[in-house]
């Protein structure tokens, strides 16, 4: 095992440093960083030049990726064209879309695997074509158009939820935004624990478990779903990376400050600095995910051993 993690380690770096060298190069060619910072009108030279010195951008693309990097690995993420560190801007936006990512997580585990084993062991009832139907429709409409018509019913017609997050973004404030970026990825969870479940309950070890005179309810939760739950591991594994670079979208709608804030307010001013440190964390964030995932294989199967 500890071979295995060794391994994996090695393996990451390479993946982070192309992944980062990637999106530092997309980022300093979307446009002028300079142009940016000063606003609709135009820097004379002298006070562009004094900028691009003052920010490191006159050096070459190779040596500020190298700067970046060497500051990387001492914890300093550079300083947004405001003057704010970086680092500070994580401080204050992590911490709340890592609650709004733990909320629409747990919407998946809970809602998406229990209507999956549901309907994987109801396969053709109507509750299987009523859900199957429910998150087709689900996966058809995206996510803009969910969170403005939540919001629109619960916040402004009826009056449940405050339309906008609070600054200190508790948790209750965070159940519908969180029902909102976790609604796509519940459907996939469904589907794809229904499929799963289905499959296996055919398997010649749930036969012999039913054979052996075992209770139901022990055949479903010691074999039927462990084996099961592979696939939807590896897909929720995965998806939390996804859930927090891509929630964009749901803090624009419920004016939630976190990381999809900060990179949508980066993007638009081009703060190259802002950009590429969220994105690095995000790529630490997703690796370490997939490295979780695998090491969880062997608890869910201990046929399952690691070299």
């Amino acid at each position: 095992m500890e071979r295995y993690v060794l391994r994996r380690l090695l393996q990451m770096v390479p993946v982070f440093v192309g992944a980062t060298l990637l999106i530092f190069l997309m980022v300093n060619v979307m446009g002028d960083p300079v142009a940016g910072l000063c606003g609709e009108r135009q820097c004379d030279p002298a006070t562009a030049a004094q900028l691009r010195r003052d920010f490191g951008l006159d050096k070459p693309l190779w040596h500020q990726y190298l700067t970046y990097m060497g500051n990387v690995f001492t914890g300093d993420f550079g300083t947004a064209f405001n003057g704010q560190p970086v680092t500070e801007l994580m401080a204050t936006a992590f911490p709340v879309t890592l609650r709004l990512t733990v909320v629409a997580v747990l919407f998946e585990i809970v809602v998406g695997m229990t209507l999956g084993v549901l309907t994987g062991l109801r396969r053709g009832r109507p509750i299987d074509t009523a859900v199957l139907v429910l998150t087709l429709v689900v996966i058809s409409v995206p996510t803009f158009v969910t969170g403005l018509l939540l919001q629109l019913l619960l916040g402004v017609q009826w009056g449940w939820i405050k339309p906008s997050v609070s600054p200190a973004a508790a948790l209750d404030e965070l159940m519908v935004p969180g029902l909102v970026l976790a609604s796509v990825s519940l459907a996939y969870v469904t589907r794809l624990t229904r499929t799963s479940i289905a499959e296996n309950k055919r398997s010649d070890y749930v036969r012999t478990a039913v054979a052996k005179g075992l209770p139901r309810r022990r055949v479903v939760t010691r074999h039927l779903l462990r084996n099961s739950l592979i696939p939807v591991v590896t897909f929720i594994g995965t998806d939390v990376g996804a859930l927090m670079g891509g929630a964009i979208v749901t803090e624009r709608i419920f004016n939630i400050h976190g990381v999809g804030y900060q990179l949508y307010q980066g993007i638009l001013r081009q703060n190259t600095q802002t950009v590429v440190g969220f994105v690095t964390v995000l790529v630490l964030v997703f690796l370490f995910a997939n490295l979780l995932v695998d090491l969880l294989y062997a608890v869910l199967d201990p046929r399952i051993r690691y070299a």
